[in-house]
């Protein structure tokens, strides 16, 4: 039985389970060969405050087409969580993995119009922009989807213990944040997102990233393969990397989001080794890219804003990043599923509404995906 089927138990407590569910577990499957995207890129648009003062009139105007945005705050309306007034800011990201276009290439399947949102972070940034948490939340997490308007006008019926990425395929990026605010009650003040083969493309434009692998990778699926040791990887192994599952760990998405997380640290290292303010080429290069790649807000949906935006996030480093993963705990009645641990995930949103880091308490005695200190920076 899918998970968009499965009986109506409600979103589950503090301890993980919810009621009556009665399906004995079993292994997991194996995964399916899917892909994913990783929106960590924002930076990159920073640069192009450069070229909007160089007299590149025409470069300026070409980027600023190449955006692409979706009006969140009018297919949400009034009925969202209040802003913070303590100078934080939350950015919801998302990483698709849309078949159409380029991307079919890459990821295979058929390209029937639909995308889903493999990969959701919540990205806090504390008041002077010198930190931030990210929460990264797992797909497979059984949640209760609200009533969502999409940008197009089209209402979309509430359902219950539903797949977390069901949000987006359904009604898109505002159904997406809707879903988010419910659960967290904490105001995305943005959303980025971007698809698989802009982050590929990326990935090439920087020049690739150096990662450290504390054992070999081999998942035929993602199509990665990595002895033990450092590696610089090009923009197809790095993707190869982020979505790989059953390639180290359990198997799980836990463990794909661990190796996530560890690539975003990776490569936020390398940023300021890249050179990109001192090689107009690979300047306009990584702006062409980005441009074209991420799908923001209407806020954020012009160069100014975005380059404004992203030029504020350049004081975060590695050491200044916590990042932890929504508490959840496998589902007994379908092991490719997580439940919520609303206690202890309750305990995050409240310490990022207050704009306070992540108690260790809250994740600790979760679920997790035994792919942990595989991947660093070297």
């Amino acid at each position: 039985m899918s998970a968009e089927s499965t009986p109506d138990p409600g979103i589950p407590g503090d301890s993980g389970t919810s009621a009556a569910r009665t399906r004995a577990a079993g292994r997991r499957r194996a995964p399916r060969k899917r892909h994913k995207g990783l929106v960590i890129t924002a930076w990159t648009a920073a640069g192009i405050v450069v070229l909007g003062g160089t007299g590149l009139g025409y470069v300026y105007f070409k980027l600023n087409g190449n955006l692409k945005s979706v009006d969140i705050d009018q297919a949400l309306g009034t009925d969202r969580p209040e802003k913070a007034d303590n100078g934080s800011e939350n950015i919801l990201v998302l990483g698709s993995d849309t078949r159409a276009g380029s991307n079919r290439k890459l990821g295979g399947g058929t390209d029937d119009g639909s995308a889903r949102s493999d990969t959701a972070m919540i990205v806090h940034v504390y008041e002077g922009h010198k930190k931030a948490s990210v929460v990264s939340i797992p797909r497979d997490t059984l949640i209760d989807r609200p009533t969502c308007t999409d940008t197009q006008g089209d209402e979309h019926p509430a359902a219950r213990n539903v797949m977390f990425n069901s949000a987006y395929s359904t009604g898109g990026a505002a159904c997406a944040v809707k879903t988010v605010e419910s659960i967290t009650d904490l105001r995305m003040d943005h959303y980025l997102e971007v698809d698989f083969a802009g982050f590929q493309q990326l990935v090439d434009d920087l020049g690739g990233v150096e990662v450290t692998t504390t054992k070999s990778i081999d998942d035929p699926d993602s199509h990665l393969k990595l002895k033990a040791g450092t590696h610089r990887l090009d923009g197809e192994q790095a993707l190869g990397l982020v979505r790989t599952r059953h390639g180290v760990g359990d198997g799980s998405d836990l463990g794909r989001i661990q190796l996530q997380q560890a690539f975003i640290k990776a490569l936020v290292a390398q940023i300021k080794d890249v050179g990109v303010f001192s090689n107009p080429k690979k300047l306009l290069d990584l702006a062409q890219t980005a441009t074209k790649t991420v799908t923001t807000d209407s806020d954020l949906g012009s160069v100014d804003k975005l380059a404004s935006f992203a030029g504020g996030l350049k004081g975060i480093s590695p050491s200044g990043m916590q990042m932890v993963t929504m508490p959840v705990v496998y589902d007994p009645a379908d092991p490719n599923r997580v439940l919520l641990q609303k206690k202890k995930a309750d305990r995050i949103w409240k310490a990022l509404q207050d704009d306070k880091p992540i108690p260790a308490a809250a994740t600790r005695g979760t679920a997790a995906g035994e792919a942990k200190g595989v991947v660093s920076a070297p």
